[in-house]
């Protein structure tokens, strides 16, 4: 990726990615990877543990989550905030999981991990090409269930578009995805403040930080994340999160990297998100997967739209099912091969393929990789020097 650095102006959607998706750019292939796999540590350091204590928190901490969850960026970035999430609404059980009743001195029953901000270390802003700072925000971890007991009633935008919402009055939202967005809960530790206000303050700070260099915005997410990750981007402009007071820097762009996201909102807020200059979003969507359907009425696609298809790749079990048409690897997987207009699968960027089995069974059964084959050592378990066993699945908050 040694052009990032000139290009990523291009690369971060300054022209919309026109001219880049079909062919696919080979640096934007690789940049979009980049990204996606901010994400995919979401889930790969998620506890879904229900009967640890610490259910619904990160394995780990600021300094091992990227290394941990093996992200090629990860001596680029470093982690400065852990953010949490809650609702104020019933949800399913894919947005927010919770330690068994059962058990005692658990961290939290309000609120789960729901991703982090990340920013360019020193050393990385001359291979970036700027201080770059992101937001990864974690999908839903169960079955996609959720499609349909979700509540998709529309509620106003107003929260998120700052002074754009006088002037697109009928922009609404799903009302469950901004729930959990904004929803704070005073019984709650961790969120005495809402996501977004987590996010916001600490994209304040860093910006504050490093208001006099050039800087990026990128916001990434895969599923409930990608909803999340739009509603974010779209904040960050609105409320001018981008363009710190007193910087001898002009605004930043803000970029949302999505995968597989559900319709966020109706015409109104697409028009709204547009009308935003420093505010650009590139879509993954994956050909037969249902997510990004959702809901079919009353809602439409923001983002420019980067079509791919995994059913095209001769490494992949076909037809694939609900489950590997929407997941993350496969998405990489599909980025790292598509070929658009032109058909077929050629892998142009060197992903290793036994990565689609980490968290479900997609590979043919020709290659030698298990499926769901990522799993904590021993589920966390460690032995001690007596001989005991102890659940040892948490680090920091």
């Amino acid at each position: 990726m040694a052009s990032i650095a000139q290009r990523w102006r291009e690369l971060h959607g300054e022209h919309s990615w026109d001219g880049l998706l079909d062919p696919l750019d080979l640096d934007l292939r690789k940049y979009i990877i980049s990204y996606g796999e901010f994400p995919q540590a979401t889930y790969d350091s998620f506890n879904t543990e229900k009967r640890s204590p610490h259910a619904g928190a990160c394995l780990y901490g600021y300094d091992n989550l990227l290394a941990s969850t093996h992200v090629a960026a990860a001596g680029d970035y470093a982690v400065t905030k852990f953010v949490y999430a809650t609702s104020a609404l019933p949800v399913p059980e894919a947005f927010l999981l919770l330690p068994l009743p059962e058990l005692e001195g658990v961290w939290c029953r309000e609120s789960n991990w729901i991703g982090y901000v990340a920013v360019a270390t020193d050393e990385a802003v001359a291979k970036l090409g700027r201080r770059d700072i992101v937001v990864a925000w974690r999908g839903t971890i169960k079955s996609l269930e959720w499609v349909n007991d979700f509540d998709f009633t529309p509620v106003s935008a107003a929260p998120v578009l700052g002074s754009a919402a006088a002037e697109n009055p009928l922009a609404m939202v799903h009302r469950g995805f901004l729930s959990i967005y904004s929803s704070s809960n005073a019984d709650s530790k961790f969120n005495k403040t809402s996501a977004r206000d987590q996010v916001l303050e600490e994209l304040r700070r860093l910006m504050a930080l490093y208001k006099d260099e050039v800087t990026s915005i990128t916001i990434t997410g895969h599923s409930l994340g990608a909803a999340l990750a739009t509603l974010n981007a779209v904040d960050v402009a609105a409320n001018g999160v981008n363009a710190p007071s007193n910087s001898s820097q002009p605004p930043c762009p803000v970029t949302a990297m999505v995968f597989a996201s559900p319709q966020v909102g109706n015409h109104s807020f697409k028009s709204a998100f547009l009308s935003f200059g420093d505010l650009r979003a590139l879509h993954v969507k994956n050909a037969g997967d249902v997510v990004p359907l959702c809901p079919p009425v009353g809602y439409v696609d923001v983002a420019v739209q980067l079509p791919i298809n995994t059913g095209r790749s001769p490494y992949l079990r076909r037809p694939g099912n609900v489950a590997t048409l929407h997941d993350l690897e496969c998405y990489l997987h599909g980025v790292a091969g598509e070929q658009g207009g032109a058909g077929g699968f050629k892998l142009e960027v060197d992903r290793d393929v036994a990565l689609v089995n980490k968290i479900v069974d997609a590979l043919e059964d020709e290659y030698p990789v298990p499926a769901r084959w990522w799993v904590s050592q021993n589920k966390c378990m460690v032995k001690g020097a007596d001989g005991h066993w102890t659940l040892k699945d948490f680090e920091q908050i």
